[in-house]
C-alpha cells in the first residue's frame, strides 16, 4: 500500500495522471496524518476536513474527465492563518481579531491554488501577527518540533513547517519577513523558499512593509518550484508586485550546479558564532556542490550585522499592527509583542529612513556581490531546534529572536530570494539547514542548486515519526 500521506506533490500528480489514487485518497490520508499530529504538534489552528474532502471529489472527477483546473488540482495545501481564506476565519494568532466577519475574500496566493482547484486542509499556527521567529501564541499555544516535542518548531511559519514535515499536506503556503519560511524550514527539516519581492504578490498589505513576503514550504524544491509557478503571477490588488516570470521554475530546475560561482560563508566573516554539528553538515552539502561542477571559494559579503536597522523598521511595523488596539485589547497581546509595539512606537520618521539607508546599502553591496558570485551560501541557522515555549535558546544571552537568526533577517532588507534546504542532522537527530541566496529576480538559481542537492542525494533528513512520541512534554498545548 502506498502511504499517499509521505509522498511529495509531483508524485501525487502522477498518481492522479495513471488512475492509481485519486485526490479523495489523497485528502483523506493528509486529514488522517493531520488529526493524528494535532494533539501532540499543535501544527494547526483549525482544520477544514468537510469543504477538503468536497474540493478533492470535485477534483477527482475533472482528473476523471482527463480536464484538470491547473497543475496542482487536487493536490492538499496547508495555508498559514497571517494569510485570508475565503470562508474561513484569520486570526493571526491574536485573541484581539473576533471569529465573526464575512471572510469573504482570499489573498493573492490562496486565490491562485484556489483557482488551480488545491485543496484546502486547514490554517496552520503562527506567533501573534507573525511577530518572531518561533510558534506559539495566547490564541493556539506551543507549536512543537516533529523531531523532539520539547523543541520548537521554528516560525513564524511554524504550524506550516511542522504540517509538511509530517505528512499534513505536501504542500505549505508561509509569510516570510525576517526568516519566518527559512528558520522553520532549517528546524523541521523541510525545504523553504523566501522568494524575490514581489514575486508572490500580498494583499492586504503587511505592516511590516517590504520585509515581508510569501513563500512555499515543502519537502523539496520541485514541490517549491511547481507552488511558485501557481501562485507568482501578478494580482490587481498588490501594486508591488512583479510582473510573470518569462519562464516556468520548474523548467529551470534542470541544469544543475556546473559552472555556477558559489561563495561560501560558513560565519559571515566570524560575526556569527556555529555550532559546530551545523558547520559541519553544511560544509559537507558546500563540497558536494564544488564536487558537481560548482566553482566554489570560501569568501564573505560585505555584510555589516544590520540588526538595529531591522529592529526599527520590524519594531515599527509591530507597532502599527496594534495601533488601533484600546488597553482591554493590547492586555491580550503576546508580552514580548507588547514590549517590541512600545519600542517601536518611539521612534520618530527620521529614524525610520535612517534605517531605509542602512537597508539601501546592503542591497547595493550585496548587488555588487552578485556580479562576482552567483550564489551565497551559509547556514541557515547557527543552532537547531532548541526548547518549545522561548523566544531565544536557554544561556544565549540573547534578548530576541533576531539573536539566533543572523543568517535570514539581512536577506528580507536586500529582497533577495533565499531558501534553506535540510543537509543532515546533529547528534540529537534535528534538522539542519544550509542557505541558498542569489541576486534579486534569480529565484531560478536558488532553486536550481536546492533541486541539484536533492538529484544528489545531499539533501534531505530522516522523516519525523508520524505520530512523534519522543521527548513528549507533560501536557502538550
Amino acid at each position: 500500500m502506498t502511504d499517499l500521506a509521505g509522498l511529495t506533490a509531483a508524485q501525487l500528480l502522477d498518481g492522479y495522471r495513471t488512475g492509481r489514487f485519486d485526490p479523495v485518497d489523497a485528502t483523506r490520508a493528509a486529514l488522517e496524518r493531520a488529526e493524528r499530529i494535532q494533539p501532540r504538534v499543535n501544527a494547526f489552528v483549525r482544520l477544514t476536513a468537510e469543504e477538503a474532502l468536497a474540493r478533492a471529489g470535485e477534483s477527482a472527477l475533472r482528473w476523471r474527465r482527463g480536464t484538470p483546473a491547473g497543475p496542482l488540482d487536487g493536490v492538499p495545501v496547508t495555508v498559514k492563518d497571517i494569510l485570508l481564506t475565503r470562508g474561513v476565519p484569520t486570526l493571526r494568532g491574536s485573541r484581539t481579531i473576533q471569529e465573526h466577519g464575512r471572510w469573504d475574500e482570499d489573498a493573492p496566493s490562496v486565490a491562485r491554488l484556489r483557482e488551480r482547484g488545491a485543496v484546502f486542509l486547514g490554517k496552520t499556527t503562527t506567533p501573534e501577527f507573525g511577530w518572531k521567529g518561533v510558534t506559539d501564541s495566547p490564541l493556539s499555544g506551543v507549536t512543537r518540533n516533529p523531531y523532539d516535542l520539547s523543541r520548537t518548531a521554528g516560525g513564524s511559519s511554524g504550524g506550516a513547517a511542522a504540517a509538511v514535515a509530517l505528512g499534513a499536506g505536501p504542500l505549505a503556503l508561509g509569510t516570510d519577513g525576517g526568516g519566518s519560511v527559512r528558520i522553520p524550514a532549517a528546524f523541521c527539516g523541510v525545504f523553504g523558499l523566501k522568494p524575490t519581492y514581489g514575486r508572490v504578490p500580498l494583499y492586504p498589505a503587511s505592516a511590516f512593509g517590504s520585509l515581508a513576503h510569501v513563500g512555499p514550504l515543502t519537502r523539496d524544491a520541485a514541490d517549491a518550484a511547481l507552488l511558485l509557478d501557481a501562485i507568482g503571477v501578478p494580482d490587481p490588488r498588490d501594486g508591488t508586485a512583479l510582473p510573470a516570470a518569462p519562464d516556468s521554475f520548474v523548467a529551470a530546475l534542470e541544469g544543475g550546479v556546473r559552472g555556477l560561482r558559489i561563495a561560501y560563508s560558513p560565519s559571515l566573516g566570524g560575526q556569527v558564532a556555529v555550532r559546530p554539528a551545523v558547520a559541519a553538515a553544511v560544509r559537507r552539502a558546500v563540497e558536494r556542490l564544488a564536487h558537481l561542477g560548482a566553482y566554489v571559494e570560501e569568501r564573505d559579503p560585505d555584510l555589516t550585522d544590520p540588526v538595529e536597522a531591522f529592529h526599527t523598521l520590524w519594531f515599527s511595523g509591530a507597532a502599527r499592527v496594534v495601533q488601533r488596539l484600546g488597553p482591554r485589547e493590547r492586555a491580550l497581546l503576546d508580552p514580548g509583542l507588547r514590549e517590541i509595539c512600545a519600542l517601536g512606537a518611539r521612534y520618530s520618521a527620521l529614524d525610520y529612513l535612517a534605517a531605509m539607508d542602512v537597508r539601501r546599502d546592503l542591497g547595493r553591496r550585496m548587488g555588487r556581490f552578485h556580479t562576482t558570485y552567483d550564489l551565497l551560501v551559509t547556514p541557515t541557522l547557527p543552532v537547531t531546534a532548541f526548547e518549545a515555549g522561548a523566544e531565544v535558546p536557554k544561556g544565549s544571552g540573547h534578548r530576541r529572536w533576531t539573536g539566533w537568526t543572523p543568517f535570514t533577517y539581512p536577506f528580507n532588507m536586500t529582497q533577495q530570494p533565499a531558501a534553506s534546504v535540510p543537509v543532515g542532522t546533529d547528534a540529537d537527530g534535528l534538522p539542519v539547514g544550509l542557505q541558498l541566496v542569489a541576486a534579486r529576480h534569480r529565484d531560478d538559481l536558488v532553486l536550481r542548486a536546492a533541486h541539484a542537492l536533492y538529484a544528489a542525494g545531499v539533501a534531505g533528513v530522516p522523516a519525523p515519526p508520524a505520530a512523534p512520541g519522543r521527548s513528549e512534554p507533560a501536557e502538550a498545548q
